[in-house]
């Protein structure tokens, strides 16, 4: 067979050879230890939180070794590919400051050595591999119909190539020249396969960095390396693209083990030293009757990276809780080091836990509201009002029009506190969190057999209401007040005798609290009464529930 016939006859338009392109990635310079690992994702839609999982795996393996870590996007899929998905992709990239050495910017500018960063720039390179690999008679052109995907083992070989063994070979795999070159003159599209070595029954050991050494059943089938339209499927693509960009670790999904065994086969053909395996733990959700499934776009919001960026959420809660679900170890080395920032905490690839990691948000939320009570009060105000100016303009406009109003907001019960309020999880929620200094409350919280007694000690309140010098002066003037009402102002004797008394004088505080807030818990009243200041509380005790 003329090998190198048939590769000139399906690629007459592919001059580089390899060695030329070797020639264009020199080998990286990397110290002992270094690492280089990159987060590959194909703009099809929102950014999963499993891709970010392994995005944010491949940050800290990089970052652990003061290695390299890159962005490539692999857009190669153009059925699944969305014009818009790459600009959502850079978005939420941008929103949790994941820094990369190399990529390719929005406007298409390649930063580093190694690029283009987008697959489908590279797609000569893939052709002039595959046209060696055509040379050597280790893959050949395929005319068949529907001889990409599911349908070419579902529909299209029924007989799963079955010819006198168990081998899944293709039936193209023999064509002669002429028959190759008549499909070809007959202008027949045709995709390009790895002619297999196996047959069928061998089994091969390789190893995960996680799992540590895996045993599975030799790839025995003829599979598609470069489709009929010219682009290629990831594991010809990967195979190329991180062996000539230098990659050391291939950080994926755990769904990828079944594969691996093909992939080893095409590293082999090619000639090209394995790259090491990270295959991570896929994420995974209780529903109502307890019971796990994958995390899923369709039923799971937090599913969408987008929803944490919309929703406000700070980066650093979300990385400490990736690295919770990463290394069951980091919640213990947290514990002993509350005042360390999340990038201090080192792991290795095989200290990454093997168990499917469940995502519990009510646990995101408790890791978020320790990381916003440690945040100064001017800061969460500058965090709120970047948050706003992206996702509620109208929001940003009020909070800057007054300013220090909001940074007084943001300070309360914070600043100087031992034990700061951890009662805030996310930006969104603050606007509703706070809205009694948006407006003056409409609706009350306020328990029905209450009411009578409240409009009784607030007619009275307001009669001689000045806004007290401190929260002392306050507290005792209501403290007077309600003993003369005939609230109990000792609470071992409300205690003992609670019939005696129309209540404590934590309830003529909640009183207070209704008429100007409509909650029954907040913060500091007294705060709350300065901010809003003298004439603000007063029109709001005159209320009635």
């Amino acid at each position: 067979m003329k090998y190198n016939d048939i590769a000139n006859l399906i690629f007459p338009d592919v001059n580089i050879s390899t060695d030329e392109i070797f020639a264009r990635y020199p080998k990286r310079q990397l110290k002992d230890g270094q690492m280089v690992t990159r987060f590959a994702p194909s703009p099809t839609g929102l950014v999963h939180i499993g891709n970010f999982f392994q995005a944010f795996i491949s940050y800290n393996i990089a970052k652990n070794t003061d290695g390299v870590l890159f962005l490539r996007i692999e857009d190669t899929d153009r059925k699944r590919e969305k014009v818009e998905a790459k600009k959502v992709l850079y978005d939420v990239l941008e929103n949790f400051d994941m820094k990369f050495d190399e990529y390719q910017t929005l406007d298409g500018k390649d930063i580093g050595n190694y690029g283009p960063y987008v697959q489908s720039q590279r797609v000569e390179i893939y052709k002039a591999f595959a046209k060696k690999l055509v040379s050597e008679g280790k893959a050949f052109p395929c005319f068949c119909k529907k001889t990409e995907g599911k349908e070419d083992v579902l529909k299209q070989r029924e007989t799963k190539f079955v010819q006198d063994d168990e081998k899944e070979y293709d039936p193209c795999r023999d064509l002669t020249f002429d028959e190759i070159k008549k499909h070809i003159d007959n202008g027949e599209s045709f995709a390009v396969r790895l002619k297999t070595k196996n047959r069928g029954d061998e089994r091969i050991k390789f190893n995960d960095l996680i799992k540590g050494e895996l045993e599975a059943k030799a790839n025995a089938k003829d599979f598609v390396i470069l489709k009929s339209d010219g682009t290629p499927p990831y594991p010809f693509a990967h195979a190329i693209d991180d062996t000539l960009m230098g990659t050391t670790i291939v950080v994926r999904g755990e769904e990828y083990i079944a594969s691996t065994p093909a992939h080893i086969e095409l590293f082999e053909a090619l000639g090209f030293k394995q790259i090491q395996y990270c295959h991570n733990p896929l994420i995974y959700k209780l529903n109502e009757l307890g019971n796990r499934r994958k995390i899923s776009k369709r039923y799971d919001p937090e599913s969408n990276m987008m929803y944490f960026c919309e929703n406000g959420y700070p980066k650093e809660a979300v990385f400490e809780y990736l690295l919770n679900m990463i290394n069951s170890g980091f919640e213990i080395w947290r514990k002993n080091n509350p005042d360390k920032a999340w990038k201090e905490f080192k792991f290795k690839p095989s200290q990454i836990t093997t168990v499917a990691p469940i995502f519990d948000l009510v646990k995101l939320n408790d890791i978020s509201k320790n990381v916003i009570s440690l945040i100064s009060g001017e800061e969460l105000f500058k965090n709120w009002l970047e948050w706003a100016n992206i996702y509620d303009p109208a929001l940003a406009q009020v909070l800057e029009r007054d300013e220090e109003k909001f940074v007084r907001v943001c300070q309360m019960d914070r600043d100087g506190k031992p034990k700061p309020r951890k009662d805030i999880y996310n930006y969104f929620m603050m606007k509703e969190k706070f809205h009694y200094f948006f407006a003056t409350p409409t609706e009350f919280n306020i328990d029905k057999e209450d009411r009578e007694n409240a409009n009784e000690f607030l007619n009275e309140y307001k009669k001689n209401f000045v806004m007290p010098a401190s929260n002392e002066e306050w507290f005792n003037s209501v403290k007077a007040l309600a003993g003369e009402m005939g609230y109990a102002t000792d609470n071992k004797l409300y205690k003992a005798n609670p019939e005696q008394f129309k209540g404590n004088v934590a309830k003529a505080c909640e009183f207070i609290r209704q008429a100007i807030t409509g909650e029954k818990d907040s913060p500091t009243l007294f705060t709350i009464m300065e901010i809003l200041g003298e004439e603000e509380v007063k029109a709001r005790l005159d209320v009635k529930f």
